[in-house]
């Protein structure tokens, strides 16, 4: 099962919202399959694995490991658990039950039924913790959300003026390339209007290869010009605002235009829009107050807070919250840290 967790973290960025599944088939203690889901709307995991084994005579008498429950229901591939079936694969390890409504134990049902042995809930925590964005999506009707800035020693992550509209780094370039692999990995990505207006970011991934993130940006009363780079139409783009969108003229294929109600606790109903679009995980960059709604709301999973060596004496004050540390690492000069919601 280790394994398969393994293998599944291979799918990381390309599966979504599919979960990133891994599995193994072994026969007679020797690994004879393995496999882990391909990108949104190719094979899942037991297919590759299946489809990977050599003599598929050894599949009479193999047991087949997977991280999360063969799937039961027609999407955009047929049900694993069929093909399992057809092979005759006598003996299923399954690492945690699927929560989505239209598996939820009926994978496991089918196979029981049909006479197979399967075994639930070994490393289960393991599983969760790698199927946690898939999980929070289905469970809490929302994005699986990682908050992250950069401050300097004295707790800022800003000036408070500058002379270009641009960023005004803190980190070194090391930790600038991880972010960038941080959106390769992450299915959307959103700012506030002052992080736009200040900064004109592109929100893309350009010192790493992967997809770039669909491009989430708040702009309550619509006063983010249509010339800055978040509008230039290379990646979705989802604008929320204050103003009412149906039938707006101004959306399209590559920008869509989404309303709220922002004087009404607006974090919820921004999770209402990413559930919409179907996001399973997001990374929040910005600026300080959009960072903070989300603290102050409790809407948040993961704080990836970088810390630099520099020191502005005054400035944007860095976000406040409370969390446990997961983590803690050195990149070059500076210092990386991770926290959960505790």
């Amino acid at each position: 099962m280790a394994r398969c967790i393994e293998l599944g973290k291979n799918g990381l960025g390309t599966t979504r919202p599919n979960p990133m599944v891994g599995c193994v088939i072994v026969s007679e203690n020797k690994i004879i399959g393995e496999g882990f889901t391909s990108k949104y709307g190719d094979n899942h995991a037991e297919v590759n694995a299946i489809n990977s084994v050599k003599d598929k005579l050894l599949l009479v008498k193999a047991t087949l490991y997977v991280t999360l429950e063969p799937c039961s229901h027609v999407g955009k591939t047929p049900p694993c658990s069929d093909l399992i079936l057809k092979h005759n694969i006598p003996n299923i390890v399954v690492g945690c039950i699927d929560d989505n409504v239209l598996v939820a134990g009926k994978g496991i049902e089918r196979l029981k039924n049909a006479g197979c042995n399967v075994q639930v809930g070994i490393l289960e925590d393991e599983c969760k913790e790698h199927h946690k964005r898939f999980f929070t999506f289905h469970t809490k009707k929302r994005p699986y959300i990682i908050l992250k800035w950069a401050q300097t020693q004295d707790n800022f992550i800003a000036p408070l003026t500058k002379k270009e509209k641009k960023p005004v780094w803190i980190t070194g370039s090391l930790s600038r390339q991880l972010v960038h692999k941080w959106r390769a990995e992450e299915q959307a990505i959103l700012v506030g209007t002052t992080t736009v207006l200040k900064d004109n970011p592109s929100l893309t991934v350009r010192n790493w290869t992967g997809e770039s993130p669909i491009r989430v940006v708040l702009d309550r009363k619509l006063s983010v010009p249509k010339n800055v780079t978040v509008f230039n139409g290379n990646v979705k783009t989802i604008v929320i605002t204050d103003f009412n969108t149906e039938n707006n003229h101004l959306t399209n294929e590559a920008i869509v235009y989404e309303s709220i109600h922002f004087s009404e606790n607006s974090v919820p109903q921004i999770c209402d829009i990413l559930f919409k679009h179907h996001i399973t995980s997001i990374i929040i960059e910005g600026g300080s107050k959009t960072l903070q709604s989300f603290i102050d709301e409790g809407f948040w999973d993961e704080a990836r807070v970088f810390t630099g060596i520099t020191n502005f004496k005054t400035g944007v004050e860095a976000p406040k919250f409370l969390g446990k540390l997961l983590s803690e690492e050195k990149i070059e000069t500076d210092t990386l840290r991770i926290y959960t919601n505790g």
